[in-house]
Parts: structure tokens; C-alpha cells; sequence
């Protein structure tokens, strides 16, 4: 990875020179006979056929098939009538695991125990020389299984060396008996607060749920810096190809930090990344005495900070105010007492730090929005406190989230692939404050969309047709599921682009085509306002530009 990494950068410095030395100073560039379309600061359509950029990446002027071009010009592109968009943000995803989950086995395809048990095997067989199996995305309800996998299960794919495996949604894991051995798991072993081992009879069976994770988890290796580079490059790629321009990374590491400052010295970011450190202490190591600046022409900021209120619903791990419907006996877990919350969402608040905090269940939600309205008295101004997911919400807490500018963060294709989970998970009583996206935007609360990857793909495109017509790529449920929570088509977009970007404090650098924002756009294959639900999914995107330089192009 050494060598090619250092390719990369050699590659871009001799391409930034030659422009330097090809281009003398004249007038702004130009991205001409464009189908053009965006939304304006209030969500109005924007209908465009050129855009003049200035050289370091700024749009100064939207022109009209009217309005004279310039004569003199550093560059022109000209696109031929293709449509072009705002890039597409994802308010909500986590760069690093995305890249390794590409570069690691990756499960999300399998729909069967017996068909993950295969590619697990077929992945072991290919890679004798990794002394640990890792990788993830598996899924026991898209399984069928209606329980969890076991070690012995895992033991008849790979019995030779330690395997473990994530969730789809991250928050339990799998592991063989070699890796309950390497970590000395045992019947004796004790899960930590806010995690739970899955057992069978008194013996752990395999599974970790959320902070149990750990036990395992603290034994397997740690990824070097270069393969760490490697899955960088390799998320940037995947976003990028999505017409993903800037994404929020909630829950950076210090290591991943690192690794995004080491892509940033070397040139190589493409992608925006408003990033959220994974509690408060790795933000102040991080960001200091409060968030960082825009790094890299605005490129990279350490914005806030990543808390935890509870796990997921697939894991049962979300906490509910009454037991799951499927499971009696469970409800869930908080993470955090509520004086232990407060605490640290004041310390985060005190130094500037926006604060995001995940809560699915709807006794989470219920935690998060007492801390701020509590918080609130206190830390006042334009806070934009966010709640991360806010998918199981009691319908009394709904209005609670149009004050104090909280911001609801929620992945729209989550819906989709959890509906008839959720649906057993919480009975048909539990059902109408969740995935509740139109009831934020009546209750007056600001909504922002992503898409929570690598537990979904990073599809905007996929997010954007699910938020208007709550139906999956099947075209299921007929007139979709709860479709009184459905939004417009306009509202989803701008949850996709203006939207995410207010939630990251970044709305006067990007997020739209407008002069002075930063000239982050995407060339696509249909216009999204014309296309059905069924073209708007099979959106394809032809080039993708960040700062008025093209970063990908469609082969």
C-alpha cells in the first residue's frame, strides 16, 4: 500500500503544478450547457444551464441559457445537456468501517446461515495468511433464523484460527470458539454495563451485544497505518461513486482522525468529512479547547462530539420504555445513567462542541431530549443538538423535538430494511412514532438523512426514492408503510443536501449550488424530479466534482 499511496500523492502535486504552470490568472472557469438543478435556502427549485467557479473551487454565478458567458475563461467543461446536482451528503455513516468492511469479508450479501457459513469458509481458504478472520454485515433476520448464530456454527466454516464478525447495524458481534479462547471467555465472564453475552445454558453461544463487544474485541489486532490508508482510499472511492460529496463521520477515532489527516497531507482527500469524535475525551485530545478548523479547503473539521444512550433494535439492544414484543423479558439498555449523560454532554457543550447522540428506542429518546431541554437553560444559542437515528420515538416525545434546534438525524433506508423487524420487535401499539420523518418536520424539528453505512449501502439515491414513498426497491408495502410519515420529494433532497449540511454547521460552504458555496456537484444520468421511484434507485452517476475539480467519472 506504501508504494502506491505515495503514487497517489506524487500524482496529484505534479497535476496541481502542471495546472499552475499551464493556466495563467484570467477569469473564472466555467461548467457550461448543463442540464442544471438545486435547491435554494429555503427548498425552492433552482433551475440553472451553466455555473461560473472561481479557481479556488467556489461558485460565483448560476447562469441561465439567457445570460452572456464569459469571454475569457481558465477552463471551460462543457456537459453536453447532462443533468447536474448539488453532491449528495450523508449526514450520517462512518468512513473507516465502510472502507474495511469493502476490504474485509463482508456479509451483507448472504441471506442464509448456511450461505454466510460457505463465503466464510470460501474467505478463510483464500486468505491462509490472516491470522484472524474479521469482516461483517451479517444478519440474522434477513436470515430467517430467528435467534442468533452460534460459535459451533462458526466453528464448522473456520475452526483453525479466530473469526469475528460485526452485525449489519455494529452492535454485536460473532465470534468462533478460537476467538472466545484468544480473548478467555468463559462461562465465568461477566458482561460489562450497557452489553449483554448471548448464552446457551450457562456457556456464552458466540454473541456479544454492544459494550460486550469488548471482551472480544480488545484481543483482535489492531490495523496498521497503511491498512488503514487502504480503507480510507477505498470508502472515498465508494462515496465518491455515489455522487457522496461530504459526509458526518460519527464516531471518529483518534486512529482515524490520524489517518484522515495523514490522506489530507499527502493531498488525497476528496471526499468532506465533518467528523464527530467518539466521546468527549477523544474530541478534546483531538479539537482542544473546542472544534477544529475547516482543514484542507474546508475539506476536514473536527465538529462535535459522539455519544451512545443506547444499542440497536435488530440486537435488541435499543432501550424501549416496555419490554419487545418478541422478546418479554428484554428492554433494552441505556448506556448512561441520566446525571452521566448530562455530564457529558456539558462537558462536550462548555467547549463549543456540537453534540450528537445516538438513541433508537423510544425510552433513549426520551433520555436525550430531557438532557437538553435541561441543557438548554444553560448552553443557549445555536446548539443544533442532534439525535442520531431517532427511529423508535413514543408519539408525546415527538413535539419535544421541534424545540431547543434539535436536529433529527435519521437514515431513511433503515425503514425500509427494518419494517417487518421492527413490526415484531414492537407489535402494532408501538408503531406510530417511529421512522416518524414527516412528523419531525410538523413538529417543527430539522431533519437531516444518511444512510448510518456500512450497516446500508451509501446510496443516497435509494434513501432519497424510500423517504417519499416508504417503499423498498420491490415497490413494497403497496402505498408504503405508514405513509402518513411519508416527505416530498423536495423535502427528501434537502434533507440530502441542505439539510445534512446545516446539521454539521457547514451551510455556508456547501450543501447547494448557490454563489459562495463551495462548487461540489454531481453529473447524473436523469433528472431526480422527473424520474419514478423505480428510476430514481437506478440513479447513475457520470462524474462527480468537489471544489470545481473532478475527483470520479463513471466508467
Amino acid at each position: 500500500m506504501v508504494g502506491p499511496f505515495r503514487a497517489l500523492a506524487r500524482g496529484i502535486y505534479a497535476s496541481v503544478l502542471a495546472l499552475a504552470l499551464a493556466s495563467p490568472a484570467l477569469a473564472d472557469g466555467l461548467v457550461d450547457n448543463v442540464t442544471g438543478v438545486t435547491l435554494d435556502k429555503d427548498g425552492r427549485v433552482v433551475r440553472f444551464t451553466g455555473v461560473l467557479v472561481t479557481l479556488d473551487g467556489k461558485v460565483t454565478r448560476l447562469l441561465s441559457a439567457k445570460d452572456k458567458r464569459p469571454d475569457k475563461l481558465d477552463w471551460r467543461a462543457d456537459m453536453k445537456g447532462r443533468v447536474m446536482l448539488p453532491g449528495m451528503i450523508d449526514a450520517h455513516g462512518h468512513v473507516m468501517e465502510l472502507g474495511f468492511r469493502a476490504l474485509e469479508l463482508d456479509l451483507s450479501d448472504t441471506h442464509s446461515l448456511a450461505e454466510a457459513q460457505a463465503k466464510i469458509a470460501a474467505y478463510a481458504a483464500a486468505n491462509p495468511e490472516r491470522r484472524w478472520i474479521l469482516g461483517g454485515g451479517w444478519n440474522q433476520e434477513v436470515w430467517g433464523l430467528g435467534r442468533f448464530p452460534t460459535a459451533a456454527e462458526l466453528d464448522v466454516a473456520v475452526g483453525d484460527r479466530p473469526v469475528w464478525l460485526s452485525r449489519a447495524d455494529g452492535h454485536a458481534s460473532w465470534g468462533n470458539s478460537a476467538a472466545l479462547k484468544a480473548a478467555g471467555v468463559t462461562a465465568k465472564s461477566v458482561a460489562p454495563a450497557g452489553g449483554r453475552i448471548e448464552k446457551s445454558g450457562i456457556q456464552p453461544s458466540g454473541v456479544f451485544v454492544d459494550a460486550a463487544q469488548e471482551l472480544v474485541g480488545k484481543v483482535v489486532p489492531t490495523p496498521l497505518g497503511k491498512d488503514r490508508g487502504a480503507a480510507f482510499l477505498k470508502a472515498q472511492s465508494i462515496l465518491l461513486g455515489y455522487g457522496v460529496t461530504a459526509i458526518a463521520d460519527m464516531g471518529t477515532s483518534l486512529d482515524d482522525w490520524l489517518t484522515f489527516r495523514r490522506i489530507g497531507d499527502a493531498g488525497g482527500l476528496r471526499v468532506r468529512i465533518m467528523s464527530y469524535g467518539l466521546g468527549v475525551d477523544t474530541a478534546v485530545r483531538i479539537g482542544g479547547v473546542g472544534p477544529t478548523p475547516w482543514l484542507y479547503d474546508d475539506k476536514l473539521r473536527m465538529a462535535g462530539v459522539k455519544l451512545y444512550a443506547d444499542g440497536a433494535l435488530g440486537s435488541r439492544g435499543a432501550w424501549l420504555k416496555a419490554p419487545y414484543s418478541d422478546a418479554p423479558g428484554q428492554s433494552g439498555a441505556g448506556f448512561m445513567s441520566d446525571d452521566v449523560i448530562r455530564n457529558l454532554m456539558s462537558r462536550a457543550a462548555m467547549d463549543g462542541y456540537q453534540v450528537a447522540v445516538h438513541a433508537i428506542g423510544d425510552k433513549a429518546n426520551a433520555q436525550v431530549l430531557s438532557a437538553i431541554e435541561e441543557l438548554s437553560e444553560t448552553y443557549q444559542g445555536d446548539r443544533r443538538w442532534r439525535i442520531e437515528h431517532a427511529q423508535i420515538v413514543d408519539p408525546v416525545d415527538l413535539p419535544r423535538f421541534g424545540k431547543h434546534g434539535i436536529i433529527a438525524s435519521m437514515q431513511p433506508t433503515h425503514q425500509t430494511s427494518d419494517r417487518t423487524m421492527a413490526e415484531a420487535r414492537l407489535g402494532p401499539q408501538r408503531l406510530a412514532g417511529a421512522y416518524a420523518w414527516a412528523s419531525m418536520l410538523r413538529n417543527g424539528s430539522r431533519v437531516a438523512f444518511g444512510s448510518d453505512f456500512p450497516v446500508e449501502r451509501p446510496d443516497p439515491w435509494a434513501g432519497w426514492a424510500a423517504a417519499f414513498t416508504r417503499q423498498d426497491a420491490n415497490g413494497q408495502p403497496f402505498g408504503g408503510w405508514r405513509p402518513e410519515e411519508a416527505m416530498t420529494r423536495e423535502q427528501a433532497w434537502w434533507a440530502y443536501t441542505g439539510g445534512a449540511a446545516h446539521a454539521g454547521f457547514a451551510e455556508d460552504k456547501f450543501g447547494r449550488l448557490a454563489p459562495g458555496q463551495r462548487a461540489d456537484f454531481i453529473i447524473v444520468d436523469r433528472d431526480p424530479l422527473l424520474a419514478s421511484p423505480t428510476e430514481l434507485r437506478a440513479t447513475k452517476v457520470e462524474e462527480t466534482w468537489v471544489g470545481g475539480q473532478k475527483v470520479y467519472e463513471r466508467k
